[in-house]
């Protein structure tokens, strides 16, 4: 496990790899990483982590915490994919803290996110967008609360915002934002440098939703995928996230224009440089499909929380 001691040793810590040439890249094998060498836990400001543990369902890439500590407990963002994962999720803040984990924000319904949600506290609070609901109540066998919109939690007089700024990634995207860090926690609605996951996404809405978040007062933007890197990188990066939706969006209504066949679609885009990020193979069709779909008028204009 690594801790750096403040978002000024972070900074300082990235400066120096940027210094020797950071990859820009979400695979590990690339950054020259093993999946040995997680789960990690970086600190970004005090009693505030971020944690990264190897994502089950994609291998390559990490699926993140960011981890809240007050004296009067714990909240936990987004949860892991599989209940060992939560398990040393857990076990690892209880290195942290013995402080216990009052709150879980589902930020993603996902089950690369949600699949060990069993294996928190009994006691443990879950907060969900009504959209998500149901589901996670299935998975975790208890009520959830719900935020649509925004929910101030106090912790250990620790201001904590769960916010819903729009549908993105899914239904439900809920983030966390911490005003006296200046951190947002973006769950789905950013990745870094992986190629956007559009399959169950709303293109034009998500890309209001990251403008929404560019307008919150952060020097953190914590990812859901990818690599934590140093805030300067984080913030460019998610400008960057949002460009390549944007360029996802116009190359779907160019092709759908010139009535190419969704299924021909991806094969025929031109993605610029975004084609290059980690796990395009695997989302270019989906996120193309889901273009044509909103300009097909196919996914729901209301909210179904049912």
């Amino acid at each position: 496990m690594r801790l750096i001691s403040s978002v000024l040793a972070a900074a300082a810590c990235c400066a120096a790899l940027v210094a020797q040439g950071v990859v820009r890249t979400a695979d590990i094998t690339v950054r020259g990483l093993k999946s040995t060498d997680f789960p990690r836990t970086t600190k970004l400001a005090d009693g505030v982590y971020a944690y990264e543990q190897i994502d089950p369902t994609k291998r390559i890439v990490t699926a993140n915490n960011l981890i809240v500590v007050t004296s009067g407990g714990v909240l936990v963002a987004e949860g892991q994919g599989t209940v060992d994962n939560v398990k040393r999720l857990v076990a690892d803040i209880a290195v942290l803290t013995p402080q216990p984990i009052k709150y879980v924000v589902v930020g993603s319904e996902h089950g690369d996110h949600t699949g060990g949600d069993a294996a928190f506290p009994a006691d443990a609070t879950f907060l969900v967008h009504p959209f998500s609901k149901a589901a996670i109540e299935r998975r975790i066998n208890r009520p959830a609360q719900t935020v649509d919109g925004r929910r101030a939690v106090s912790l250990g007089g620790v201001e904590i915002d769960v916010l819903f700024l729009g549908r993105a990634h899914t239904g439900g995207d809920l983030e966390v934002y911490l005003p006296g860090a200046r951190i947002l926690f973006m769950s789905e609605v950013f990745s870094n440098r992986i190629f956007p996951s559009m399959a169950n996404g709303y293109p034009t809405e998500w890309i209001d939703t990251l403008k929404k978040a560019e307008q919150i007062d952060a020097a953190i933007y914590v990812p859901a995928h990818g690599f934590v890197d140093s805030p300067a990188i984080l913030k460019e990066e998610e400008r960057n996230y949002r460009a390549a939706l944007e360029r996802v969006l116009a190359e779907g209504r160019r092709l759908h224009d010139l009535k190419v066949p969704v299924d021909d679609a991806a094969a025929k885009a031109d993605f610029l440089d975004f084609a290059n990020w980690t796990r395009k193979s695997e989302n270019a069709a989906g996120a193309v499909k889901r273009v044509y779909m909103e300009l097909d008028g196919e996914l729901a204009k209301t909210r179904n929380f049912n």
